[in-house]
């Protein structure tokens, strides 16, 4: 029987438990400049698991580790090689001897389930093709700081049907809002992830291919690279099914005047974004990568209380 609990998706957490999770984040953020934070992982060493390169998200977690009590271990695909060289059961279950959790940043999502399912310690997903709930747990932490609500507000994301936008779907299921995909015909989410969105009916989930209609009174706009990680070669095809949905200060002129201007990072400027837009009034780009830390802080802590 398991005795313990992980965040492989967003909808491994319950609208009660998301909400937590934000007030949570906000107690521990006030906390960080404080000396007696709570260390909840003391004593404990986590794994962090990368295979795909990384700034924001290894930082993020090897630091909020150490500030929860914690220590940290940084594991490349040299040293595990999920499947191959042992397999992924046999890997899970010499970690769980060793570990108090696992984060994981990897290419297959299945690979992390399968991980998870036999773990017997914490595992955290910290990106895979499919998902990243990390990111959009500080995305909507930040919508939460500056709109002062996390209901209640639309949403559209322009750009790559990707990993990112499959996770706002997922959290669509939990919160509700209105969520605007706008991208091309030929870039869409996974579908299956769309239809299980919309067919949870808490939100409002649609898809556009007209960037400058769907952004109409919208409170957040988002956007993502157009070639993720692994999918460079695709890049010359999808800038140009993409090109008309640039986040550029013409079409954040058609937003709500309060609009916040989100992304995730790293960013290729000029491309899907512009310099302009980025550094000006209306982005909070680098308050969503500070929230990162905070947000996944808030989920350790949330899953070590369960064990």
């Amino acid at each position: 029987m398991r005795n313990h609990r992980d965040f492989i998706a967003e909808t491994d957490f319950d609208r009660d438990e998301v909400i937590e999770t934000l007030a949570l984040a906000r107690e521990l953020k006030e906390w960080s400049d404080k000396r007696d934070e709570p260390a909840p992982l003391k004593g404990q060493t986590w794994g962090l698991i990368f295979h795909k390169p990384s700034l924001r998200t290894r930082i993020s977690f090897e630091v909020g580790v150490n500030q929860l009590g914690g220590n940290c271990i940084y594991i490349t695909e040299n040293e595990i090689q999920l499947g191959k060289r042992e397999t992924i059961h046999d890997a899970a279950k010499v970690l769980s001897r060793y570990l108090g959790g696992i984060i994981i940043r990897t290419f297959s999502h299945a690979d992390v389930e399968k991980l998870a399912f036999h773990a017997d310690i914490p595992v955290i997903n910290a990106l895979t093709d499919l998902l990243h709930p990390c990111q959009i747990m500080a995305d909507i932490l930040t919508i939460n700081e500056k709109l002062h609500r996390c209901e209640d507000f639309k949403i559209v994301y322009l750009g790559d049907g990707n990993n990112i936008t499959n996770s706002w779907l997922n959290l669509s299921r939990l919160l509700g809002f209105e969520l605007v995909v706008a991208t091309s015909a030929e870039t869409l989410p996974d579908m299956e992830i769309f239809n299980q969105a919309k067919a949870a009916g808490r939100s409002s989930v649609s898809i556009s291919h007209d960037p400058k209609e769907a952004v109409k009174g919208a409170h957040v706009i988002y956007t993502d690279v157009w070639a993720s990680m692994g999918q460079k070669d695709q890049l010359a095809a999808k800038v140009q099914a993409l090109q008309a949905f640039q986040v550029n200060s013409e079409l954040v002129s058609k937003a709500d005047k309060n609009v916040i201007v989100m992304h995730c990072l790293p960013a290729e400027r000029g491309r899907e974004i512009t310099d302009e837009v980025m550094d000006g009034p209306h982005s909070v780009v680098f308050d969503q990568a500070e929230n990162r830390l905070h947000a996944q802080k808030a989920v350790m802590t949330i899953l070590q209380e369960a064990k």
